[in-house]
């Protein structure tokens, strides 16, 4: 592929690496006998949502934009869940939604009596105070959080209407961590089964990480079945859809040294593209490069923005960078293009796909227009 026929700065999907992910997902989803869904939280990429149906066929949404997006593009109404639900809103999300979970016992005391005759089922996110998430930023099970209904709330029946319970403790997690959180959630929760429809174990399967044990997951899922056959069981990953199925293309604008280090300037910001690298944090890799090697010339990267700490590194090159320069930041499909800003008005990475062909398909350029629109 000459990927100097590719914009710069540019997300670009692999359709090859999409399929192989969307394949297992739901390989994973018939063997287990559970239904699989698709988180817009972690990748919204609507235009290949054709390719997604051919594998799954519905989606979890947040907010009343990824309920339509669901409804409009996806072909199918969402299972929706939000901290939070307005009455404005709520009207037109039980119009797009067909499984709605409430953040708490008095948003659904609220709202529930709007859903009856509406044909939705209703839903209690739960929180076991249970996580393996060691990022505070994404551990929803931190003391004090915010998020779902701990068990001291609930007393020896739910209230009537409800007819599942949503959990999510992961984040790109594995089946292990998965094994233990359903233990907690067995103990503290299991005497609600009987009570319940479907159980939602929520996202951050990282079931298409080389890594991860889908054996054990499958094993792990059906003994949970077979312990409580009457439930129907729903995963919602995100990240392991677009798991490694395409990069961010950056061009090197110039190279500045301060105090010995050496920092390409590139025409995208980590602050604006890739938001998880500072949030996290975590070190993408850029393709043809490494930690930085003793004796190899080695480079920050510095993002477009204004913001001081638009920056990471360092990395170790074959060669020394000069203007022009391709640089490579690879995984960037997911939670990237759903998280970007257009903070300073730095130019906004323009999105393609790799398809399987290996043709270069340009789906999406941003300009002025798109900045100045969502300003006022």
């Amino acid at each position: 592929m000459d990927y100097s026929k590719i914009p710069s700065p540019c997300y670009v999907i692999e359709e090859q690496s999409f399929r192989r992910n969307l394949a297992l997902i739901s390989s994973v989803a018939q063997r287990a006998e559970v239904e699989i869904i698709l988180a817009f939280k972690a990748f919204a990429m609507w235009s290949v949502f054709p390719v997604v149906r051919e594998y799954v066929q519905c989606s979890t949404a947040s907010s009343l934009s990824e309920a339509r997006l669901a409804y409009e593009e996806m072909g199918s109404k969402a299972h929706t869940y939000a901290p939070a639900y307005s009455e404005a809103e709520f009207p037109e999300i039980m119009s797009l939604s067909s499984h709605i979970t409430f953040n708490s016992l008095s948003q659904f005391q609220k709202f529930y009596p709007y859903t009856l005759e509406k044909n939705i089922s209703c839903g209690l996110r739960i929180n076991p105070e249970y996580s393996d998430v060691e990022t505070d930023l994404y551990n929803p099970c931190a003391p004090g959080s915010r998020l779902g209904v701990v068990a001291d709330l609930l007393g020896d029946h739910l209230p009537e209407g409800v007819e599942g319970l949503h959990f999510h403790t992961l984040c790109e997690s594995n089946s292990f961590d998965l094994e233990k959180t359903l233990a907690v959630i067995d103990e503290k929760f299991g005497k609600y089964f009987p009570q319940i429809k479907w159980l939602n174990m929520g996202g951050g399967h990282l079931m298409t990480h080389k890594d991860y044990d889908v054996e054990h997951l499958i094993t792990l899922l059906k003994n949970f079945r077979a312990k409580y056959p009457h439930l129907h069981i729903i995963l919602e990953p995100g990240s392991a859809f677009a798991w490694q199925t395409g990069f961010l293309l950056s061009t090197v604008l110039d190279v500045v040294e301060n105090k010995g280090i050496k920092t390409a300037m590139l025409d995208v910001s980590f602050s604006c593209h890739m938001p998880d690298c500072l949030e996290m944090p975590y070190k993408p890799a850029i393709r043809g490069a490494s930690d930085v090697i003793s004796g190899k010339p080695a480079y920050r990267m510095g993002g477009n923005s204004c913001l001081s700490g638009d920056f990471y590194g360092s990395w170790s090159f074959e060669n020394e960078l000069k203007v022009g320069d391709q640089v490579i930041f690879e995984d960037m499909i997911h939670y990237t293009m759903v998280k970007t800003t257009m903070f300073n008005g730095v130019t906004h990475p323009s999105i393609g796909i790799l398809t399987k062909e290996n043709e270069f398909k340009l789906i999406r350029r941003f300009g002025y227009e798109d900045y100045k629109n969502r300003m006022s």
